[in-house]
């Protein structure tokens, strides 16, 4: 991938596609990377010099040297993870006074909405959602029902008590309808006001910083979380993030027009993963499963919950390029396909013996349809330090043409490997 003026990452899944490893690689010569929804339901790792470094709200790109983190208005923030990458980053040297900025427009997640998600999800019971439990859902409710908090009425601390003091006592009686213990205001404020204390110093406006830099021509990249299967609006709802996760989502969430986007690379994991309930389907179930999973250390950044996984289902991922523009793919995790005697990518759904289309199915056809696949034989090497195309083994190197060949989109990237340096440019 170029180094173009404004470029866009989106996962073409179910979230956890190895985004943050990709955003750090092309975040290399990037004067920006920006974070532009979601919330600290996105996990993203990056491994440098064997060293993790785990990222829920902080642009993984950060790391590059050259790179400013922007925290851009449509990403909802709670406070205490942010402090806690604050102070990760801090302790490793890192100076983030010029280098992280967070926009005053960011709604906030607050204890009440971190209670009110637990207490929906013990009131569904087995009809529950599987959510992170981070209050997402709740918090992105209270922004689209004017009952929200953001930073800017963190700027005025008396501004900021009354609407919390209001806001906690109307959630306080939800909360105790469903028997879990109510907010204790004074001491959740008390935490606040000084957790409010580290974060004024990189509050920004940052559409005018993002608008002077793209006026100057400046590098941006920008972060997507989550997966377009996740997608507020594409996703089989309610299986669902509580953000717009497409690459259309950068105007309203960075204030960045869409025609100022020069290309938008979709990351394609070389299966599939979830994490939570909903539909998945083309799911592995049992000893394969079993040995994906451990392989590719398919536990939650965020949660630490196992994922479920399957193959790869390209039904899917072509809907997610198509309605994101998406003009590169990078391919990630396959290193961990190899020592399988087979591998099946699913090329079609059918339902009720007839075809159907990704976009034509909510999460009842999802769950009853049949995947059509078709099968490759799989190869043994390790492919974690090859550095070229060729290099690869040749049924490795079929996998990954058909894939571009499927979607008509080419394959820019391959990562062959959770560190830094294991990739392949192609």
């Amino acid at each position: 991938m170029s180094n173009n003026i404004v470029s866009v990452i989106v996962g073409t899944q179910w979230g956890d596609e190895g985004k943050g490893k990709i955003v750090d690689l092309l975040a290399e010569k990037k004067d920006f990377v920006v974070r532009f929804h979601g919330g600290n339901n996105a996990g993203h790792t990056v491994i440098v010099n064997n060293k993790k470094y785990p990222f829920h709200l902080i642009p993984s790109g950060i790391l590059q040297p050259k790179a400013v983190g922007v925290i851009a208005n449509g990403v909802i923030i709670d406070l205490e993870v942010l402090v806690e990458e604050i102070k990760m980053l801090q302790s490793e040297g890192m100076d983030l006074k010029k280098k992280l900025k967070v926009s005053e427009r960011c709604h906030l997640i607050l204890p009440f909405h971190r209670a009110l998600d637990q207490a929906y999800e013990n009131a569904r019971g087995e009809n529950r959602l599987g959510t992170t439990g981070r209050g997402i859902g709740p918090a992105m409710a209270d922004k689209f029902s004017y009952n929200g908090l953001r930073i800017y009425e963190l700027l005025n601390w008396n501004l900021f008590v009354e609407k919390f003091t209001f806001q906690a006592k109307i959630k306080n009686k939800i909360i105790e309808t469903f028997a879990i213990k109510p907010i204790k205001i004074k001491e959740e404020l008390e935490k606040i006001s000084k957790l409010r204390k580290i974060i004024l110093p990189f509050v920004a406006d940052t559409y005018q910083l993002l608008k002077k830099a793209t006026d100057q021509k400046k590098s941006i990249l920008l972060e997507g979380a989550h997966g377009v299967m996740l997608d507020i609006d594409f996703s089989p709802y309610p299986f669902s993030t509580g953000s717009n996760v497409i690459a259309g989502a950068v105007s309203a969430g960075a204030g960045i027009p869409q025609q100022k986007i020069s290309k938008v690379l979709g990351i394609v994991k070389a299966y599939t993963s979830r994490v939570g309930r909903g539909p998945l389907p083309t799911e592995l179930i049992g000893k394969l499963a079993d040995e994906i999973r451990k392989k590719g250390t398919e536990f939650g950044t965020t949660t630490g919950r196992a994922r479920r996984v399957g193959w790869l289902d390209l039904e899917a991922v072509k809907f997610a390029c198509e309605v994101s523009g998406i003009s590169e793919i990078a391919i990630t995790k396959i290193d961990i396909l190899s020592g399988l005697e087979n591998i099946k990518i699913c090329v079609e759904y059918k339902l009720d013996g007839k075809p159907i289309l990704y976009s034509s199915c909510g999460y009842t056809e999802l769950e009853k349809l049949t995947p059509l696949y078709k099968e490759f034989s799989g190869w043994n090497e390790d492919i974690t330090k090859v550095k070229s195309f060729k290099g690869l083994p040749k049924n490795c190197q079929d996998y990954i043409k058909f894939i571009e060949n499927f979607l008509r989109i080419p394959v820019k990237l391959i990562s062959t490997g959770p560190a830094r340096e294991e990739y392949i440019r192609v």
